[in-house]
């Protein structure tokens, strides 16, 4: 049972009674009903990936563990329509791969994609790389299949782009966290591949700059703009550090970066063409200072792992207090400069680790101790850390989780920040759904 309870990160350790492994939908349902006949309490489970304790059991001991592992299949491939039918189970970049030989796209990719699974994506509305271009996890799905918290099995698994009769039960259920049913199933949206895809790394002053270099890419590239990273030096610092075998691109080291990419349905040439403008109209306006442009696959891959060798690095240099928060894109230099200025007043010499997909919106703002401290004792300020940035994050008219959802890590700061009408209306939802409260139960509420 141990793989079960120890969360991602590998800070905590729950308990369960048992874990429940089913096979198929009519499995699940069964062991719903039987948790619910008994009133135990059930904690879904996909690729454990998650960062904020939601998917393993707390210590109590009480619960079981309901893993989706097993319900692995994709059940249909339908490229007329363009979606993809699956089981939760399904690890996402399993997913990717049976759209690709269909010559068809996917387009949901985060770090973690070789473990995840579709199931936990939509649990927790994933975003990733491509929000940008494509959109959360909930604007890829079109339908679901989830055992409710009474063991019936309903089955929601329509592909259709418009069905407008009643309630929309599937956006209740993405995000939910596995706290109103359990998702078994889901048909989602698939794209034409693109033509071509280019990557640049430009190389910028300050996060302002990014914000500028975004609305001028945005106004020269329009749709085919599908990824914008920020990433400040000393992100990459850090992954040379510790992954020294990735090249860095830049011999004069610069402030902050931008991975920039654009696919095309046209050609490579068009794609190509528009970044070098972009980016040479970049220079020209003083936004930039500098760039790399892949001119190959292998270089574009290259640079992509800079950008998700962060949170790898990060792991290997240690524990730190991290933050998935979301801005409007408008707010974020200003988020950035005013929390930085605040966080290095309150603990002089820590080490700021932020970057995220700024094209929608999303910073990861994670705060590590001041070199020669021991983790362990810094994170005794993490409370103090949270309320700092949190606050800052509400001030600045954000959220204080984006894409990695509430668990139990971060159920007492919904409490703060969250309105209590809003709040009020939540527990409604899942008294009416989840009535024994069995359901994932201290996760979110």
């Amino acid at each position: 049972m141990a793989p079960f309870l120890t969360d991602w990160r590998g800070r905590f350790t729950g308990r369960a009674l048992a874990v429940l492994r089913p096979a198929d939908t009519e499995q699940v349902a069964q062991l719903v009903q039987a948790c619910a006949a008994h009133r135990v309490p059930l904690v879904p489970q996909g690729g454990k990936t998650g960062l904020v304790l939601g998917s393993v059991p707390d210590a109590s001991g009480s619960a079981v563990v309901l893993s989706l592992a097993r319900l692995n299949r994709v059940r249909e491939l339908d490229a007329v329509n363009r979606t993809i039918t699956v089981d939760a189970g399904c690890i996402l970049q399993a997913i990717q791969e049976a759209a690709a030989l269909e010559d068809c796209l996917f387009p949901l990719s985060l770090a973690a994609e070789g473990s995840c699974s579709i199931g936990g994506n939509l649990s927790t509305n994933a975003g990733g790389t491509a929000v940008l271009r494509y959109g959360n996890t909930r604007e890829l799905c079109l339908g679901l299949e989830v055992v409710t918290a009474q063991g019936e099995i309903w089955n929601g698994l329509r592909g259709l782009r418009k069905d407008n009769t009643g309630y929309d039960l599937r956006d209740l259920f993405i995000g939910a966290e596995g706290t109103l049913g359990v998702i078994t199933g889901a048909v989602l949206r698939l794209f034409p591949q693109p033509k071509a895809s280019i990557t640049a790394l430009v190389a910028i002053a300050a996060p302002r700059q990014a914000l500028d270099l975004l609305s001028l890419a945005q106004d020269r590239c329009g749709a085919s703009l599908t990824g914008f990273e920020l990433m400040s030096d000393f992100c990459l610092r850090l992954v040379g550090t510790h992954f020294p075998s990735l090249a860095q691109p830049f011999v004069t080291r610069h402030p902050q970066y931008v991975l920039l990419e654009l696919s095309s349905s046209e050609s490579e040439q068009h794609a190509v063409g528009l970044l070098e403008q972009t980016i040479a109209d970049a220079i020209a306006q003083d936004i930039a200072d500098d760039a790399v442009v892949a001119t190959s696959v292998a270089r574009s891959l290259a640079l992509w792992q800079l950008r998700e060798h962060i949170p790898l690095a990060q792991a290997a240099a240690g524990k730190n207090i991290k933050h998935d928060i979301s801005l409007p894109v408008s707010r974020i230099a200003d988020f950035i400069d005013s929390t930085d200025a605040r966080v290095l007043a309150a603990y002089p010499g820590c080490q700021l680790v932020c970057f995220g997909h700024v094209g929608d919106g999303n910073l990861h703002y994670n705060v590590a101790p001041p070199p020669g401290t021991a983790h362990e004792d810094f994170l005794a300020n993490q409370d103090a850390i949270n309320r700092i940035v949190h606050d800052s994050v509400a001030a600045h008219a954000g959220s204080i989780s984006a894409e990695h959802g509430i668990g139990a890590l971060k159920r007492d700061e919904l409490k703060r920040y969250k309105p209590e009408v809003e709040l009020n209306m939540m527990r409604a939802i899942k008294a009416a759904l989840d009535p024994l409260g069995i359901m994932n139960p201290g996760k979110i509420l």
